[in-house]
């Protein structure tokens, strides 16, 4: 059993976009510039968003962080989405999500720019994605990808199930490890999925992005399988100060050692998340997709 080390691979990453940057700004380029949208006060969002302003100082980017309360109005929101938008300086930005219930997400998602899109969550995005066109695709997705390219995992033509349909992940990622180049074949399974445990045995990769702590155990997975953990649940917990530990959604201690390759959590697919949205605005700023 080998560990997918998504720390490890981020750093690397990271370090070559820093050194991309030095170059373009020495020639007189424009230092790619990130803005983040933070409603409210919410733990998880806080730690994204910091990690994410962390990051774009590790790559040589330019960052804003604009906050607003959790009772901002839904107009207030879409007003600066617009400013956003038409602000030259700003080459992507995102709104970190969950929203407060009395703002509508996908109203916000789409109100945002797709050239600027570089969490990849317009329609637009997911779109050219679906058919293979250049894009910013959903940082989760792409850089679960990137992680089984840089351990030299082979998808071509093994079979993949992807635990969970949502848009952020389950839908995206299913849909890029079935596209031409990675070359899976993909089974998604969700609440309603018949004999679960009978497709997942028969699975050469899963991808669990359910949010249902320790949901995949042993008995779900054939020997030499990839597990990809996209899960990280907070669960109460007396072994921490903070009174709590994040989780996955596959019983890592039981599984881990009938696998070839396993993601622990946290540092597996959570660093690689950050380091797809640095890719994605490093694009943007050097408008690879769009102009």
């Amino acid at each position: 059993m080998e560990l997918i080390d998504g720390k490890a691979v981020a750093t690397e990453i990271k370090q070559q976009i820093a050194e991309e940057v030095k170059q373009i700004v020495a020639a007189g380029g424009k230092r790619p510039h990130l803005a983040a949208i933070l409603v409210g006060h919410d733990g998880g969002s806080e730690t994204y968003v910091a990690n994410k302003v962390k990051s774009c100082a590790e790559c040589g980017f330019e960052s804003t962080l604009i906050r607003y309360e959790s009772d901002v109005t839904e107009a207030e929101l879409l007003a600066k989405i617009d400013e956003l938008n038409n602000n030259p300086e700003i080459d992507g930005f995102i709104v970190q999500l969950p929203l407060p219930k009395h703002i509508n997400e996908q109203k916000i998602i789409e109100s945002v720019s797709y050239k600027k899109d570089v969490d990849g969550f317009h329609p637009i995005n997911v779109g050219r994605m679906s058919i293979g066109l250049p894009c910013f695709v959903s940082a989760t997705p792409k850089g679960i990808v990137e992680l089984l390219k840089h351990y030299n995992i082979e998808t071509k033509g093994k079979n993949c199930v992807v635990l969970g349909r949502s848009n952020i992940v389950g839908k995206p990622v299913a849909s890029l490890m079935m596209q031409k180049g990675t070359d899976a074949t993909v089974t998604i399974c969700h609440s309603h999925t018949q004999n679960l445990k009978n497709i997942c045995k028969n699975a050469d990769i899963i991808i669990a992005a359910l949010g249902k702590p320790e949901f995949v155990t042993a008995d779900m997975v054939k020997d030499g399988a990839v597990i990809i953990d996209v899960g990280t649940t907070r669960v109460p917990s007396t072994e921490t100060k903070s009174g709590f530990k994040l989780k996955g959604d596959v019983k890592f201690d039981e599984v881990a050692p009938k696998c070839s390759y396993i993601t622990p959590v946290p540092g597996g697919v959570g660093p690689m998340t950050i380091c797809s949205l640095m890719i994605n605005t490093l694009a943007a700023g050097k408008k690879i997709y769009y102009r």
